[in-house]
């Protein structure tokens, strides 16, 4: 694959993986509980018929479910390849930010003193949550007089996810009852979820993905290191403060609808740079691609793992990821991969 897409064009390579995301969009419509042929699934857009239970099922469930992990899953991998190309750390992802540890803590928070146990109150609360995770991160690795640079935007992360993640843990364990109403979000899941909660927080990360495309140039120059950059004339301040805020907006806004999915903002970045290299003009869209994929066919695994019940979507992706993790980890990438 990876010398296949030497000897491609970009432009066609990514046709490829468009065509890969359709087919896995397809699948998720059409595999399940209930199997539905592709062709039953073409009718019923063309020739809806709602005393057809099948149609029925395309259109009241599966449909919002493949929109929302196809979503997200490009958000994620967005913010992944945004915040590894920031950090400079290979092994980076939305969760250096501390972005899920905020939503977690935030949700946490809701049920606990407010008992709040609607999916949308959760998704709004886990979006200022993880915003607020981010503005922190943002805050802690801009002191000092250097500014802001890659090392402490790190130790900033771990910080507030290590702070969020003990609060949060303490919390569960004065408030068990509350526990049970949002286990199913703390695994991960883009199940039971409908498009009114996508419908709202959706502009924000359109906004963002479509920001996101036009860093690439910039982000190019960022990599060659602040001081080339700056002998570029490029105001890498600027720069870093907005890919600070795209990546909130799209793995804040991801984490408050889907819950805390992992690794696929750490894997795909890898996938992609293997198979065309670092130039981010090209890297961004590639990821949205194959990053909206890869959730498609997490999703549609976990739908078949332990039938007729399904496993949280996170598990799954952990199940892909952690292996990853560690074969990055023992490889030693260097940190401008």
């Amino acid at each position: 694959m990876k010398k296949l897409f030497s000897y491609l064009p970009k432009g066609i390579g990514l046709i490829i993986v468009f065509f890969l995301f359709i087919l896995s969009f397809s699948l998720s419509v059409s595999l399940g509980k209930t199997s539905i042929p592709l062709t039953t699934v073409i009718d019923a857009f063309i020739y809806y018929d709602e005393t057809n239970t099948e149609h029925l099922i395309i259109t009241t469930s599966r449909l919002t479910r493949a929109v929302i992990a196809a979503v997200i899953g490009a958000s994620l991998a967005i913010a992944g390849a945004l915040m590894q190309a920031l950090t400079r750390n290979p092994l980076a992802s939305p969760d250096i930010f501390g972005i899920n540890a905020g939503a977690l803590f935030f949700i946490v928070c809701s049920a606990t003193f407010f008992s709040l146990t609607s999916l949308v109150h959760y998704m709004w609360i886990g979006f200022l949550g993880a915003a607020v995770a981010g503005i922190l991160v943002y805050i802690l690795g801009s002191f000092g007089r250097d500014g802001l640079s890659p090392i402490k935007i790190v130790l900033a992360g771990a910080a507030i996810t290590a702070l969020f993640v003990s609060f949060t843990q303490g919390l569960l364990v004065i408030d068990e009852q509350n526990m049970q109403s949002i286990l199913f979000w703390l695994a991960g899941s883009v199940a039971g979820r409908s498009l009114d909660m996508l419908t709202p927080i959706l502009p924000f990360i359109l906004g963002a993905g479509i920001i996101s495309l036009f860093l690439g140039r910039a982000v190019n120059i960022l990599l060659t290191g602040d001081d080339v950059a700056k002998s570029l004339g490029q105001r890498t301040i600027i720069i870093k403060i907005m890919i600070g805020i795209v990546t909130v907006f799209l793995a804040g806004g991801s984490v408050a609808i889907g819950g805390a999915i992992g690794f696929i903002g750490l894997i795909v970045p890898h996938i992609v740079r293997g198979l065309i290299g670092i130039d981010y003009r090209w890297v961004i869209p590639y990821s949205a691609c194959i990053g909206a994929t890869l959730l498609l066919l997490a999703d549609i695994g976990a739908r078949f793992v332990i039938m007729p019940q399904e496993m949280p979507i996170g598990v799954m992706t952990a199940l892909i990821g952690t292996p990853f993790f560690i074969y990055i980890a023992r490889k030693g990438v260097t940190k401008d991969a």
